[in-house]
């Protein structure tokens, strides 16, 4: 059982590591100190969620049911296109709007929101959660259960470190330029992915 744990843990661990549109919010939350346990704890629960219905076997869902995946795909793309613009609007506003000192936080429940979006939003996300690990946990029958924890867990040690570990950048973020630099950065990922998709759906390779 415990070889299933850490087959679980690693095999998430591989998958979430990967810069995405979900990781780069948490680490922007991280990087502001705005309700990033709010974010960690939205991340880790839908991941959790996902990773449960995935053992289960509910990735058959998308075989039974063929127009999810592409609602799935162009929700996806839609979201990402329009966040990854209001990125590159708040890096051309310059550093006062950026600047994390006298600058009103973001609402909580616009937070939440936007880490919903980008969490359930991504066709990803399902891919990894409901098919790949679902699929690879079938493997380690009957301890699947016990691998679903295991990816579970890397999931929540994953977006913890990432969103408090994310302090520790702090000094360099001072600078209001810095927070232009990240911003673009993450527009740049935002549209990124949102193209990887685009390109996967014509190639039919999330078809």
């Amino acid at each position: 059982m415990f070889g299933a744990v850490t087959a679980g843990f690693l095999t998430s661990l591989g998958l979430i590591l990967a810069i995405g549109a979900q990781n780069a919010f948490v680490l922007r939350q991280g990087l502001k100190r705005e309700f990033v346990g709010l974010v960690v704890a939205i991340c880790a629960t839908s991941d959790a969620l996902l990773i449960a219905l995935g053992v289960a076997g509910f990735g058959a869902a998308a075989q039974a049911l063929p127009w999810l995946t592409p609602l799935l795909l162009w929700g996806g793309v839609a979201f990402l296109t329009v966040y990854g613009a209001l990125r590159f609007r708040a890096a051309w506003r310059g550093g006062e709007s950026l600047a994390a000192a006298g600058k009103a936080p973001a609402s909580a429940p616009r937070i939440a929101l936007t880490c919903l979006a980008l969490t359930w939003l991504n066709p990803h996300v399902y891919l990894d959660t409901l098919a790949l690990l679902g699929a690879v946990s079938a493997q380690y029958a009957p301890f699947q259960t016990a691998f679903g924890l295991g990816a579970m867990l890397a999931s929540a040690v994953f977006f913890a470190a990432l969103g408090y570990g994310a302090r520790g950048l702090a000094p360099w973020l001072a600078r209001p330029r810095a927070w232009v630099i990240l911003e673009i950065a993450m527009g740049l990922v935002m549209w990124a992915i949102a193209a990887s998709l685009v390109l996967q759906a014509l190639t039919g390779g999330l078809a």
